[in-house]
Parts: C-alpha cells; structure tokens; sequence
C-alpha cells in the first residue's frame, strides 16, 4: 500500500505497535539532486522532483521520523537505516535518545562514488540496524545459508554472507526511466530475508522508487510505503503492478 504525502503527517496516523520492520532510506540533507553532474546521467530520464531536507533542520527531522517509527514498531520490531556519512551523526544520535539498541552498523560498499581530486572516493554507504528490544527480535541465522554450506575456497558460506561489509553493487537502468535515487532489490531481500518473516508488515516511510514495496511485496511480505512526491508514488506504484 502507498500513501502519497508527507511522512511526519502520515506516520501519526498509523496505529502504535503495528508493523514489524522499517527499512527506509532517508534523505541525506546534502543538497542532492540526482542531476548529471551526480551520476553521467541522461537528466530526461530522472524524475524530477527528489525532495531533500535541509541541514538546518535535519536533527529535528530526523528526531520526529524516527521517534514515530518507535511507536509504530511492535515491541521485537527492528529497523534498517540507509544513510551517507555526511549526516550520520543526526541519525544515531536520534536512534540512541529515542531507545533503540543498535545490533549492528553495517558498511553497504558499491561498484562506484562520485569522481574526487582532493579527497578519497566514497564509495559505501551505511546501514544501521537497530531494535526495540536486543533480548527479542527477529533474525533468521540460515535463511540464505545453512551453517554446513562451504564456498569454493572453503569458508562457510553462512559466515561469508553475514559479515558486515556488505559488497551490493548498484542497479543500472540504461535508457529508463528512473527516480534520483534507489536502493538495490539485492540489498532490500537480504534484509528482509534476516529480519521479517512471511505476512509481516514492512514499512518505508521514504518510499522513492518502490523498492522496498516491490521486494517486500514479492517476498510475501505486506508492506506500507509513504512518498511525498506525487510522480515518484506513480512511479512506485508502477513498478508494484509490474
């Protein structure tokens, strides 16, 4: 399900206690604008409209969503945070006052980062993942790989998969039409295939390009999203049908 509008609007208005994960990726308060100059990308086919958050208002942002997202999340609910480095620091702090426990700050690294000269390339963002509870939350140890499972050089498979550097390269859509920014369904189902069971509810709040819903939906997971641009909840919603 899609709600088109503004997530601080629409998140108080979900019942407390009610979805079992959130996996979002947040705007990054860095004056994006998914324009060529950020990808080598024909600007015809990004969809306009990508709505940022300025730094200025960034902690109180942060603070409001995330706090709502406490309340809606059962008592074993857990969530994954998408976040660049530049405003890291707004999130965990909000994540640490609102109560939740951070189980692991994963490092998702990709194929590629935006060409530097005078500092390094960042090339990784980071995934949080936080609960309500650390006695009491889901996660499926074998759900991708059974302990036994060896790899062509011999570890263990399960092992392998688990570590938390994360190598997701990210998707290309040559010649489509295509939102500022998405997360790749490969990192969204490993996600959700630790840390939600069939018939749980996943919620986005920052929907974007419908990822989130689309896997969520494909895993035979329900799912809520909400999208404040009108032509990225088209979009989204678009990619769900398909």
């Amino acid at each position: 399900m899609i709600l088109n509008g503004d997530a601080l609007t629409i998140l108080p208005t979900l019942p407390a206690a009610s979805v079992d994960i959130v996996v979002t990726d947040p705007p990054f308060a860095i004056e994006f604008s998914g324009t060529p100059a950020n990808y080598n990308r024909n600007d015809a086919n990004v969809i306009e409209g990508y709505h940022e958050i300025s730094q200025s208002e960034y902690p109180a942002f942060t603070r409001s969503w995330v706090q709502e997202a406490w309340r809606v999340l059962k008592p074993n609910g857990c969530m994954y945070i998408v976040s660049g480095w530049s405003n890291l620091n707004d999130i965990l702090t909000a994540v640490k006052e609102v109560g939740f426990t951070t189980v692991n700050h994963v490092i998702w690294q990709f194929q590629f980062g935006v060409f530097t000269r005078n500092k390094y390339v960042s090339s990784h963002y980071h995934v949080l993942f936080v609960v309500k509870n650390p006695r009491h939350y889901t996660y499926h140890l074998e759900c991708r790989h059974p302990l036994s499972e060896r790899t062509k050089d011999g570890r263990s498979a399960n092992y392998a998969d688990r570590e938390d550097v994360w190598y997701i390269p990210r998707e290309f859509w040559p010649g489509q039409k295509k939102t500022a920014t998405k997360l790749p369904e490969a990192l969204v189902e490993k996600i959700l295939a630790y840390s939600s069971s069939p018939g749980d509810v996943v919620l986005d709040p920052f929907l974007g390009s419908g990822t989130v819903g689309v896997v969520a939906q494909r895993m035979g997971r329900r799912w809520i999203g909400i999208e404040i641009v009108d032509a990225y909840a088209e979009f989204a919603a678009d990619r769900v049908k398909a």
